[in-house]
């Protein structure tokens, strides 16, 4: 964007005629005019991600470690006073990348965090990674650029692919793996039977019969914040007696992770990106389901069911409740945010999306010699492994 040049957003608000600003904002920093102005990005954003909006980042930001020297890279447009932001990525120097000493930077994402594209404004994609690669090349920042978590062949990765090769600098998808994505033109019905077999939904009938035998077992939708914090609590316990609680790894088993769970519902409700789900049987919660809504899109974060139900396979008939997203004119699509070949979720939704880690070379020779070097490491150990890293934008090709 030159200086002469105007535009506007997807709200139709005239952006201002100047030059972007790439600044490293200190955590410590945020204040309520950059919240503002991060919320009115997030509603904007080329690719919606919920990870990095304001009220589920903070909390991760509170309650998780992270390096010291972690910032968020903000990409501002205009004068101060009338200034709108363009792009938003948490980003920090690592000291390891993954079993190799290697000095590094990369976004930031943590344990609950399963998505790592940046928020950055509809048409400014390749400004955003034009201003925040030169950023990098002229700071004092280590190696290479890490960007995990990345939507693949979205349109921040099509900008990335595109700047790099006009600028001659490596980019290299290192890994990449497929998750359920709900998205069909279906009505939910038609979905159902077009995706799960037909023997498979008579052994859901059943067991949907079955439960029904035991008492009164009643489906709740709630998108507000009634009764939320008993639902909290219900959600923690629910999830603590069961697997998860046992290994330690449930929400409840430490204080952080409880208070980042609080903390990013309440904020997504005040927000009004909150929707719950639940199945209660003598209106004790069987399974429990909260996802988020951001933009066109949807995220589908946690589940908990009681493991003493399992035979009727609560948390299988709440997600066919929760296939009524199709009949939201608002929603494009949902994604699971489940691992790859996840058991449940992927024989209910058909469609995938990918996400890819990606390693960027930064200008330098120290820099370029880092990347390279570990850049042959792997692809050695690759081999070695027989391992392959599947893009999905070669097969569009």
């Amino acid at each position: 964007m030159t200086g002469t040049d105007v535009r506007e957003n997807q709200l139709g608000d005239r952006l201002p005629p100047s030059e972007p600003r790439a600044v490293f904002q200190s955590l410590a920093a945020i204040d309520v005019n950059l919240v503002e102005a991060w919320s009115a990005l997030a509603m904007q954003a080329s690719e919606p991600n919920i990870f990095y909006e304001h009220w589920f980042l903070n909390p991760g930001l509170i309650q998780f470690d992270h390096h010291p020297d972690l910032s968020l890279f903000l990409l501002w447009a205009g004068e101060a006073g009338r200034s709108q932001l363009l792009g938003l990525l948490p980003v920090g120097p690592e000291n390891r990348f993954g079993r190799w000493p290697v000095p590094h930077v990369q976004n930031w994402v943590h344990h609950n965090c399963f998505l790592g594209t940046p928020l950055v404004r509809q048409g400014f994609e390749s400004e955003f990674w034009n201003h925040l690669l030169t950023a990098l090349d002229n700071g004092d920042w280590p190696g290479f650029l890490h960007i995990n978590g990345m939507t693949i062949g979205g349109p921040l990765d099509q900008a990335l692919r595109k700047v790099c090769s006009d600028q001659k600098r490596r980019c290299d998808l290192v890994h990449s793996e497929a998750r359920a994505l709900l998205q069909s033109d279906l009505d939910p019905e038609a979905y159902y039977q077009a995706t799960v077999r037909g023997k498979k939904r008579k052994e859901l009938r059943r067991q949907a019969k079955r439960l029904d035998e035991l008492g009164d077992v009643t489906f709740c939708h709630r998108t507000d914040d009634i009764g939320l914090e008993t639902w909290i609590d219900e959600f923690l316990d629910l999830e603590s007696r069961g697997w998860k609680g046992f290994s330690g790894s449930s929400l409840d088993s430490s204080g952080q992770t409880r208070a980042f769970f609080r903390d990013a519902l309440t904020g997504a409700a005040r927000a009004g990106q909150l929707e719950r789900h639940d199945i209660r049987l003598e209106e004790d919660p069987l399974v429990m389901l909260v996802n988020f809504h951001s933009g066109r899109g949807s995220f589908s974060f946690k589940t908990a069911f009681d493991e003493a139900f399992a035979r009727f396979s609560p948390g299988v008939l709440l997600q066919l409740e929760n296939l009524k997203i199709l009949e939201n004119p608002a929603i494009d699509w949902m994604d699971s945010c489940a691992a790859q070949d996840h058991p449940m979720i992927d024989s209910l939704w058909s469609g995938r999306r990918h996400i890819g880690r990606f390693s960027i070379e930064l200008k330098g020779v120290s820099r370029g010699a880092i990347f390279r070097g570990l850049r042959l490491g792997e692809d050695l150990m690759g081999k070695i492994r027989g391992r392959m890293i599947f893009d999905p934008t070669e097969v569009q090709q």
